[in-house]
């Protein structure tokens, strides 16, 4: 089982006002374990992956694929879609940075199904 494919496994845990986010450190170590994504600063470090389909049909029966993994974890990435474009954005608002959280939905993502290009 890859680093990813355990991550993939786990679920996302409630995360209180006041915990900590990950350092930059921490975070980089975690990013290892989920290919393709990058590390984004800004106003708040996030983590982001940009995906590309054959046509907006397609991006849209992706986003949707996401839609229903963020439900079920009770964590939503911020999305992005333009033609056949989706950019997805994960940082876990409530502690203002990254938590594990994101992590395992980048890994949950990275699992289902995309259509080529």
């Amino acid at each position: 089982m890859t680093m990813a494919n355990e991550l993939a496994t786990k679920h996302c845990a409630p995360c209180e006002s006041g915990t900590p986010p990950l350092t930059r450190t921490q975070a980089e170590a975690h990013l290892a374990q989920v290919p393709e994504w990058k590390l984004v600063e800004g106003e708040k470090l996030k983590i982001q992956r940009r995906f590309t389909f054959k046509d907006f049909r397609q991006a849209m029966a992706f986003v949707n694929s996401v839609a229903g993994v963020a439900e079920t974890e009770g964590h939503h990435p911020d999305i992005r879609i333009s033609w056949n474009r989706v950019t997805l954005d994960l940082l876990t608002h409530a502690i203002g940075g990254l938590s594990e959280n994101d992590f395992i939905m980048a890994a949950k993502i990275a699992e289902l199904e995309q259509p080529e290009p």
